[in-house]
């Protein structure tokens, strides 16, 4: 056991000595980004949507990056369907830039205004969330992302004249609250 132990203990040291492709530097720009469809039917009851949510990141330093964020999705239940189109901003510091594996702390401002139908009832949510995350770069341009978005807070007007606001707050702890994507680095 002890010879298994060392053997793989070595191999990983190998192969990270030996490595030597990717990493982020000052300067350098990615792309990443989220894709999501679901689509679920209980009875004569069902529901479908999708969300896409590309991000594009710049490195003003070599552990400092900061980005934006443009997603667009819908959701329809029934014939109630709802529209939604986010913008938001995030920095993130990297604890290890130029390695081929890569730490990340991760903190991000988000608006996003809801479009409800039917009788087009518009509504607005700001929030803010920190997390955290890794890259594993396959080569010098491609990595592997996984994101840890365990602390977030939100505030949605739910249209206003009047109504109630709803305030959000949530702590993930578990792993469905991970979300894995790939990063192209120019």
């Amino acid at each position: 056991m002890k010879k298994i132990i060392l053997a793989a203990i070595a191999v990983l040291g190998f192969t990270f000595a030996n490595a030597q492709t990717g990493g982020f530097a000052k300067g350098d720009t990615f792309i990443s980004g989220a894709l999501n469809v679901s689509s679920e039917k209980t009875g004569d009851a069902k529901s479908s949507g999708f969300t896409i949510e590309p991000k594009v990141g710049y490195f003003v330093t070599e552990n400092i990056a900061i980005g934006a964020k443009l997603g667009f999705g819908s959701d329809k239940v029934g014939d109630d369907k709802t529209n939604s189109f986010t913008a938001g901003a995030f920095g993130r510091y990297y604890f290890t830039p130029a390695s081929q594996f890569s730490i990340y702390g991760q903190a991000g401002l988000d608006f996003t205004n809801y479009k409800h139908k039917p009788g087009d009832f518009k509504s607005n949510e700001i929030g803010a969330n920190l997390g955290l995350g890794l890259s594993y770069f396959l080569s010098n341009h491609f990595a592997i992302e996984a994101t840890w978005l365990g602390l977030g807070y939100s505030v949605n007007n739910n249209g206003g004249h009047g109504a109630e606001k709803t305030n959000s707050f949530g702590f993930g702890t578990d792993l469905r609250d991970v979300s894995f994507g790939v990063v192209y680095k120019f």
